[in-house]
Parts: C-alpha cells; sequence; structure tokens
C-alpha cells in the first residue's frame, strides 16, 4: 500500500479546507430561525436537486458500491427502481402540503393531523434512526485514512466529525445546500476520472466492450433478476415494492431530506429538484456499480490480494494460521496463472465454453478468498483483536491507492470525504432542527428568534458529538451500504405509514394511530431479529413494505374498535 504523496496531501486538504471554509464564510450570522433552518427558502432546483442527491450520496456509496459490485455485479441498482417512482408522489403529495403549512419539519404536520403524541414519537423515531446514521457516515470515511494513515480510528472519527461540525453549526441549513453543490462536482469529476483509469489500465486489445464480456462471462452484467427468491436479497420487486415504500419514507418524511426541499424558493422549485434527483439518481448509481465492475475486470489481468483489508491480513500472518494462509496466497497465484490463458482464448474467440472456463476460475477464487476470510476470523479471535475479514469496503480504496497516480490519489480520497461530510452535514442540520423545532420549542414554550437559533446550534452540536461517538463504538457489517438501509428499513415502513394514515386515511385518528404505531415498531425490530437468527426469510428491504402496511392496518381496526376520537382537518 503506497502513502499519500505531498501532491496528494495537498489536492486532498485544499479540498477540504475549501469547502469547510466556503461554507462558513458565505452563510455565517443568520438571525432568525427560517434563515438557518430553511436556508431563507432562496434555493433554486438545481441546489436542491443536488443537495438532496448529495445528502444520500455518503461516503459508504463510494467506498462500499464499487465493492458490492466487485463481488455481486449489478443487481444491487435494482435497490434504487423505486425511486423515480417515489419522487413522482411525493411531488404531487408530500411538498403541497408541506408548502402550504409553511412546517419547518415533516413532523409538524402530524401535530396539525393527529395530536402531539405522534408528533413526539415520529420524531423519536427519525432521532434514533438517524443519529446511529449519522455515525457510521463518519465511520465510513475514518476506516478509508485509517488504512491510507495508518492513524487509529478514534483519532479520524473526531476530526472528521469536527470538520463537519464547524460549517453546519455555523450556518444552518444554507451552508449545508451550499457546500453540497461543490462537493457534488468534486464527487461527478473524481468518478469519471476514476473509470476512464481504470478502463485505460486494461491490456491495449481488451476494449470496453470485451470487458464487458469478461464481466458478464462471470455474472457481474446480470441487471435485472425478476425472481420471486425471498433468498435474493435484489431483485425487481423487492426494487420496485420494497423500493417504493423505502424512498418514499426516506425522502418524504425524513427530516436529512425534507429539509433540503423546504429551501425552496417555491413549491415548482422544490419539485423541480426532486424529479431532478429522480432522473439522475438510477444512472449514478449504475455508473458507480459500472465502476466496480470494472475493477474487477481490471483484477482480472492484474494480481489481486487475497483479502483487500492490509490490517486483515497483517493480522494473520501473524498469527499460527500463518502458514494456512500463505498456501491460499500461493493457490489464488496459481488460478490467477490459469485465469490467464482462458480469458486470452474467450477474447479472441468469445467460445461460449471459455466463458464458462471464466466463471468456474472465478467462483473458485471467490471461494478462496471465502477460506481467508475464515482464518483471518480464527486469527482475530485467537488475538482477541477486532478486524474485519469482509473486505467489500476495502476493494475500491485498495485500487485507488495502489494503481491511480499521484495527485489522482488526493483527488479521489477528496471525493470520499466529501461526500462523507455533505451526507454527515445534512444528517445534524436535520436532528438539530427536529430537537429544536419538534421536542424543545414545542414542550418548553414560545422563544425568541435569537433563541431558536442559539439552540438549533446548540442541538446540532450536540448530535455531531453523538454521532462521533457513534462512530467510534460502531462495528463494520457485511457491508456499509447495506448496514445504513438495515437500519433506515427498520423504522421508515412504520413512519412512512404514519404519513399515509395522515394523507389518505381521514377517518384514523390520533389515538389509533399513536398505538398501531408503536405496536408496530416492536413487530418490525421482532421480525428483523427472526431473521437475523434465521427463524424466518425476511430480506431487510421488504421490512418498508411490511411496516407499512401493518401500521396501516392496525391504526384502522384499532379506529373501528374506539370510534370515539375527534378527528382533526389540515
Amino acid at each position: 500500500m503506497q502513502t499519500l504523496s505531498w501532491i496528494d496531501w495537498t489536492v486532498l486538504c485544499a479540498t477540504l479546507i475549501a469547502i469547510v471554509t466556503y461554507g462558513t464564510l458565505q452563510t455565517r450570522g443568520s438571525k432568525n430561525v427560517k434563515d438557518y433552518l430553511r436556508g431563507g427558502n432562496t434555493s433554486k432546483w438545481w441546489t436542491i436537486g443536488l443537495s438532496v442527491m448529495a445528502t444520500q450520496a455518503s461516503a459508504i456509496t463510494f467506498l462500499s458500491t464499487p465493492g458490492q459490485a466487485f463481488n455481486d455485479g449489478m443487481g444491487f441498482v435494482q435497490f434504487y427502481f423505486g425511486l423515480p417512482i417515489a419522487m413522482v408522489v411525493i411531488c404531487m403529495v408530500f411538498i403541497p402540503l408541506y408548502h402550504r403549512l409553511k412546517v419547518y419539519t415533516a413532523y409538524e404536520f402530524l401535530e396539525k393531523r393527529f395530536d402531539l403524541k405522534t408528533r413526539t414519537l415520529a420524531a423519536i423515531l427519525f432521532l434514533i434512526q438517524r443519529g446511529l446514521a449519522a455515525g457510521i457516515t463518519i465511520f465510513a470515511p475514518a476506516i478509508i485514512l485509517s488504512v491510507v494513515l495508518g492513524w487509529d480510528l478514534l483519532t479520524l472519527n473526531i476530526i472528521i466529525g469536527f470538520l463537519v461540525i464547524i460549517y453546519t453549526v455555523s450556518g444552518g441549513t444554507r451552508a449545508v445546500n451550499v457546500t453540497q453543490k461543490h462537493q457534488m462536482v468534486v464527487i461527478f469529476i473524481g468518478m469519471l476520472v476514476a473509470f476512464f483509469l481504470i478502463v485505460d489500465k486494461l491490456p491495449q486489445d481488451i476494449t470496453f466492450s470485451k470487458a464487458l464480456d469478461i464481466a458478464g462471462a462471470s455474472g457481474k452484467m446480470e441487471v435485472l433478476d425478476f425472481s420471486f427468491d425471498l433468498n435474493n436479497r435484489y431483485t425487481f420487486w423487492s426494487g420496485i415494492i420494497g423500493g417504493t415504500f423505502l424512498m418514499l419514507s426516506y425522502f418524504g418524511t425524513d427530516q436529512s431530506q425534507v429539509q433540503r426541499y423546504l429551501s425552496g424558493k417555491s413549491v415548482k422549485e422544490m419539485q423541480l429538484g426532486l424529479i431532478f434527483n429522480g432522473i439522475l439518481k438510477v444512472p449514478m448509481q449504475f455508473f458507480i456499480l459500472l465502476v466496480g465492475v470494472m475493477v474487477f475486470v481490471f483484477y482480472q489481468f492484474n494480481e489481486a490480494p487475497v483479502n483487500f483489508n492490509p490490517t486483515a491480513t497483517e493480522v494473520v500472518l501473524n498469527s499460527e494460521y500463518a502458514e494456512q494462509y500463505k498456501a491460499l496466497q500461493e493457490e489464488q497465484h496459481q488460478i490467477f496463472n490459469d485465469k490467464q490463458k482462458i480469458i486470452a482464448a474467450y477474447t479472441n474467440s468469445e467460445n461460449p465454453e471459455a466463458a464458462n472456463y471464466i466463471a468456474a476460475a472465478n467462483l473458485a477464487n471467490e471461494e478462496l478468498r471465502q477460506e481467508a476470510r475464515d482464518l483471518i476470523d480464527k486469527a482475530s479471535d485467537s488475538q482477541e483483536i477486532k478486524v474485519e475479514s469482509n473486505d467489500k469496503d476495502y476493494v475500491f480504496i485498495h485500487f485507488i491507492l495502489n494503481n491511480l497516480p499521484r495527485g489522482l490519489i488526493g483527488l479521489l480520497l477528496a471525493v470520499i470525504l466529501s461526500a462523507a461530510m455533505s451526507s454527515t452535514a445534512s444528517e445534524l442540520n436535520a436532528l438539530g432542527s427536529t430537537t429544536t423545532i419538534d421536542l424543545y420549542i414545542r414542550n418548553t414554550g414560545e422563544k425568541t428568534e435569537e433563541q431558536k437559533v442559539k439552540a438549533s446550534r446548540w442541538f446540532t452540536f450536540l448530535w455531531g458529538i453523538i454521532a462521533i461517538g457513534v462512530a467510534c463504538v460502531a462495528n463494520l457489517a457485511e457491508n456499509l451500504i447495506q448496514l445504513v438501509n438495515i437500519i433506515g428499513s427498520i423504522f421508515y415502513g412504520n413512519v412512512l405509514g404514519i404519513f399515509l394514515l395522515a394523507f389518505f386515511f381521514k377517518f384514523v385518528k390520533g389515538n389509533a394511530v399513536f398505538i398501531a404505531a408503536l405496536i408496530t415498531q416492536v413487530l418490525i425490530i421482532a421480525l428483523f431479529l427472526l431473521n437475523e437468527f434465521e427463524y424466518i426469510n425476511l430480506p431487510f428491504l421488504w421490512l418498508n413494505f411490511v411496516g407499512c402496511t401493518i401500521v396501516i392496518m392496525i391504526a384502522c381496526l384499532i379506529q373501528f374498535i374506539t370510534p370515539n376520537n375527534k378527528t382533526r382537518h389540515v
């Protein structure tokens, strides 16, 4: 693993310092809560669209998604198929209502429609899941720099967290919006450069179309899966059904996203911003996955490590399992050499039989990598060291550090860290807003504008500290991008169901919704745990649909049983 040159350090530090400084200077001195929490309602549609996109596209997206494609291919893009549908529904239903009621948070609407306790419950559910997610978005880039610099994760979590806190606390929503525009420009440039460099580094006789053929031979280009197999986490149906419900909840009820488009100048600007996001997001995710597939093709011609996490490799090579691990390294070297002949035969003749041999060789290599992960787990257990054997999140950073020229390494690291800062800033901004508006001000009485802004800053700072704390105790899941989506899926379906009851089930009243939401949240957590311990088979993406359906059904049932509560109309 090569170290960063002075050029890389210059590019990386200059990019990050410029973003933090710009966001702080351009937006300091908000005098009232409208400016601080809604950016003075001055955002244009392109600012909204890029800000919404940047909020979702965290460092996890650019760290984990290429690794996801490297291991499992393009099928993950199906996860986003429900997003355009969700954008249309939100533009037609959510945005006009939020704008008409002039709310600062999505949960204010729930009190107007139901009651205070329902509003408070939804706000608390948001604070729990988004507080955890904010910690993970700090933790993800800290992993990268721990590999690059050899620094401990605790120090890196604190540094990254405080970088974000500086301009988010200072400038509020407008600071988040104006910095995210520039962060997305850095991200788009960096990923395009990475893609073209990967393709350029392939052998001269391997064109882009041949690279796709090689990837396809190992099943990496299988985009659509129309099966109803629940063992397959990402299918067309889970994306369209589960994905739509997840995206409806995320973009329609999650304050980190709602706050982005509530800053718009008008309903039209808000709607155009979300439509822009809906049109561009799926192609962007497809492209990022394609980068991961090209990294896979690159390592068909360039020998890869048995495990991409250098810390894990170091641990196992300093353990009693070192000789077994070295034997696996030698076996992988032999598979790689044999595969070169097979790939040469395939690219010259496109023989279907050769394609089968490529798939078989890569399958054998993956089985060998699984054996290596098992040895790493045994070595870490024997030494009582916590080390991550699953290396999906290390694939792309390994490629960047070992194969890109000086200067571009700094740019790609800046891309990943910019993404981390943009999404974390949105989350802290929303956490501070929700705590201030839905809990503090609502339950302590009216405050002056100065007191509201001051409270918002302090709560944003507090949530920044909490997020850093979560990052410091976080453990890697199978894949970071999956971990974030799992956390969201446990809570989002329930919250979405509450909002759908508010919009479309006018006969349902506050007490019924509150009780139903409490019961549903317990049931969803129970279903998730039953799936984790393999008592049932229910992939996490379906929890969004199940949670939404359960809370609506229970609320309607309770309302029929106890029909004498007052209904509020908004």
